[in-house]
């Protein structure tokens, strides 16, 4: 398996964790804040749909003028959003963002960075440091949402007979 297979195989592995620890919940617990911060489990899925899988991949690394949230927007979803919506949203910039992970070379430079957000001092980002970036980021929410998970319902996920890709 090549470098990129090992990473995306790493990511993918942290996606299916996000969708599995949230499957059989309600909508109603979908939505509804667990932490006292106010995000739901359902704004944690947009977010990382929109402002991680389209922001890193799309817009970042493929340079795609994608439509981008502000603020707190990603995490916030309208009652009027299904959460089967949110979910195929999810799925759907995540086969857009490995469409872009292998056509890219891993050395391959970002090709946009918004300045008017972050600045112009962001070092250098290649493609790895990118998957490097989203798996964390990904693997970190799949922890917050275990422990949302554990506060709705008392479920946990375990991934201790997951082969890591690297062992093939």
């Amino acid at each position: 398996m090549t470098g990129t297979g090992i990473l995306l195989e790493t990511l993918n592995g942290q996606r299916r964790h996000i969708l599995g620890i949230l499957d059989g919940l309600s909508d109603e617990d979908l939505r509804r804040p667990v932490l006292p911060s106010g995000w739901s489990c359902l704004g944690l899925v947009q977010h990382l749909a929109l402002d991680v899988e389209r922001f890193w991949f799309r817009a970042v690394v493929d340079g795609e003028k994608v439509e981008l949230k502000t603020g707190d927007e990603a995490w916030r979803v309208p009652a009027s959003t299904s959460a089967q919506e949110i979910f195929d949203l999810y799925r759907q910039e995540i086969a857009l963002a490995d469409a872009i992970v292998a056509r890219t070379p891993l050395d391959a430079e970002a090709a946009w960075w918004p300045t008017e957000v972050f600045g112009d001092d962001f070092p250098s980002r290649p493609m790895l440091g990118t998957l490097l970036h989203v798996i964390t980021e990904t693997a970190t929410h799949a922890g917050h949402l275990d422990a949302a998970r554990e506060l709705i319902d008392e479920r946990t996920w375990l991934i201790v007979t997951d082969r890591p890709p690297w062992n093939d």
